[in-house]
């Protein structure tokens, strides 16, 4: 089983072979040439200790948040702090959040507001959790609107990833020079293509509700429990939807640094594929109805969402249900650092 993973994240999601190890040192990086180019009022905004409850203070939608934005920055600092979101993710993960960012430009356009901060691509917030240090305990946090990246770091390495959420308004650009531009194109295609190859049998385990929810069920919780055991189990697939079903997983985790990336999706698997439930809800065809999807076993949870402005409004998430904006990690810290 592990080879099967392995063939589907090294050939089909990264193209070539290129063992990587965990390393934040990258981010390290960059975050130390980010905050030296801030002055003393800025970095008393963008630095909040570790512990402070603000790390696990995070929201997808467009409002001011704490830390500080592009909007204050100069052009020197926001190439620093732009540094930083690229250090943060994967070459695939990165076109995808400056694509994010960027399709503001769009929606305000859509919506007519030209004067308005409320679609502005300056409007993402970068925070500092901790200092950043290769032996010690630190994070980062870049967010706005449909974009919440929280990492953590312990020892050099990314210890945590999660939340991870990206979104689109709109799905789809609907008109104008960019008419069809999708962004989170794959997360939606892929999954219809599984579901679409169900038999009825497999459709009645599949499928939870004939009625997408409104919005993902975690939202912006920092604390959640596991979701309803529905759905229908990898086991319960065929070879091929197994792999289907893992090229979902594979695409939302290949957004992380390749080192990370393979630690996390080793970490799904031990946990068991067989414990992998698909959880279908709202219309089986594309085309302006509400459907919704989720992945989960005891680590891992995928929620996409698509219903509203007429189901061109996508938001997904990734969660680790065992260390969330790293707190399992800490706890381990703390009781280690206890024994001494």
């Amino acid at each position: 089983m592990k080879n099967l993973i392995f063939v589907i994240l090294f050939y089909t999601c990264f193209n070539t072979i290129s063992f990587a190890q965990n390393s934040s040192a990258g981010s390290l990086a960059a975050a130390k040439a980010f905050l030296a180019t801030l002055d003393k009022e800025q970095l008393a905004i963008i630095n909040y200790p570790y512990e402070s409850e603000e790390r696990s203070n995070w929201y997808f939608i467009p409002k001011e948040r704490n830390g500080l934005w592009l909007k204050s920055m100069t052009d020197v600092q926001k190439a620093a702090a732009m540094n930083l979101l690229k250090s943060t993710l994967s070459e695939q993960g990165q076109e995808k959040a400056i694509a994010i960012i960027q399709l503001e430009i769009i929606l305000k356009e859509l919506e007519n507001i030209p004067n308005s901060d409320r679609r502005n691509p300056l409007k993402y917030y970068f925070t500092i959790f901790g200092k950043p240090d290769a032996k010690s305990f630190w994070g980062w946090r870049v967010e706005g609107h449909h974009l919440s990246l929280n990492f953590t770091s312990e020892n050099n390495k990314i210890v945590s990833g999660t939340p991870l959420f990206m979104g689109n308004n709109p799905a789809i650009v609907p008109s104008g020079e960019q008419k069809g531009y999708q962004i989170l194109k794959n997360e939606c295609n892929f999954a219809f293509e599984l579901l679409n190859s169900f038999d009825e049998k497999q459709l009645k385990k599949a499928i939870a509700s004939p009625v997408a929810p409104y919005d993902m069920f975690t939202l912006n919780s920092k604390q959640f429990g596991r979701l309803p055991e529905e759905g229908i189990l990898y086991t319960d697939m065929t070879k091929e939807q197994q792999i289907k079903l893992m090229q979902i997983v594979s695409l939302y985790v290949k957004n992380y640094p390749f080192g990370f990336a393979d630690e996390f999706m080793n970490k799904i698997e031990k946990a068991g594929l067989d414990k992998l439930r698909f959880v279908w809800m709202g219309e089986k065809q594309y085309g302006g109805k509400g459907h919704y999807y989720r992945i989960q076993n005891d680590v891992l949870l995928i929620e996409y969402d698509n219903t509203q402005n007429n189901a061109n409004h996508v938001h997904t998430v990734v969660r680790d249900f065992t260390n969330d904006f790293g707190e399992d990690m800490l706890r381990r810290h703390y009781a280690l650092e206890h024994k001494k």
